[in-house]
């Protein structure tokens, strides 16, 4: 189950789908459009899919009320979440956040994590209004003037700066200090335990995938608008720049692409337990695993 729609960074999925990775490996795969990392994190920690795409934090918060999931592989080493907003509307910085309006979808991981991104920068997390609004239409909201703010991953940052040019407000959120690992393939626990070979077999695949679409994107652009309409090429190639930037870090050069810092975790779990709160506590080191990477494959250094 995917975090949201087809986009860009699932494209190594339906690469390997295309060419016949998972039938060789013995995984009958599909791939299902998902509906935010709240969603996921759910499904899968109820056993409805086996494996999914979500935002860590969010599965930290899921494992926390008793999903029963676990991280297999980071496809965001950085944070992708940024917010959007025009100039024209008097906002200069996130301070000026107050008393408005941000839309975006209610299972986002950016709303779920808001009140650690409102205390970094110095507001109270209750003093603006969350609007829902569907992925597809956020761009025209702020367009019309009916949100103030929106949420989004920065894969489409080029997108907004063609639609808004010099009126375009944005902020990433790892630049305010809240860089937390952003999408992972998390696996069901129950799953995990009764079959580690296939899910071995899934990572090393996955992982490969992302290897070979890091070097040439395009044959892994075919496989996503053969598999998914409406997509428009030139704006997946910009995606797919900035994911590069998002997907590399130390660990993920040195160690293996796909691999976790213990560290990083660590101060993930510490970050969303003290700023936002979990039901119950963890122990950071069972929400990972290395393990089913293969070590010989590495994101480039640039």
């Amino acid at each position: 189950m995917l975090n949201w729609t087809p986009t860009a960074d699932h494209a190594p999925l339906y690469y390997a789908k295309a060419q016949g990775w998972y039938e060789q490996a013995g995984i009958n795969l599909s791939i299902e459009a998902g509906r935010g990392s709240a969603a996921s994190a759910q499904r899968v920690g109820a056993g409805g899919a086996q494996v999914g795409i979500a935002d860590l934090p969010t599965a930290m918060q899921a494992r926390s009320k008793g999903a029963d999931l676990k991280a297999v592989m980071v496809i965001y080493a950085n944070s992708p979440q940024g917010f959007y907003w025009r100039k024209s509307a008097g906002i200069g910085s996130p301070r000026d956040f107050v008393g408005r309006k941000i839309g975006n979808p209610p299972g986002d991981a950016a709303r779920l994590m808001w009140p650690a991104f409102a205390k970094k920068v110095g507001i109270d997390p209750s003093s603006v209004t969350f609007v829902n609004l569907s992925p597809q239409a956020k761009v025209a909201a702020l367009k019309s003037k009916s949100v103030d703010i929106i949420s989004d991953f920065y894969n489409e940052h080029d997108m907004k700066v063609r639609d808004f040019g010099d009126d375009l407000g944005f902020v990433a959120w790892r630049d305010v200090g809240v860089n937390v690992y952003g999408n992972s393939l998390v696996v069901n626990g129950a799953y995990l335990d009764a079959k580690p070979e296939v899910v071995h077999q899934f990572t090393a695949t996955t992982q490969r995938a992302y290897e070979v679409c890091v070097k040439d994107f395009e044959p892994c652009l075919k496989a996503l608008t053969d598999a998914a309409s409406g997509l428009n090429p030139d704006n997946l190639r910009d995606q797919w720049g900035r994911i590069k930037q998002l997907m590399r870090d130390d660990t993920t050069t040195q160690v293996a692409l796909g691999a976790f810092s213990p560290e990083r975790v660590k101060a993930d779990y510490d970050l969303v337990q003290s700023l936002i709160g979990l039901d119950k506590p963890l122990d950071p080191a069972t929400l990972f695993t290395n393990e089913y990477l293969d070590t010989s494959v590495r994101m480039p250094a640039d």
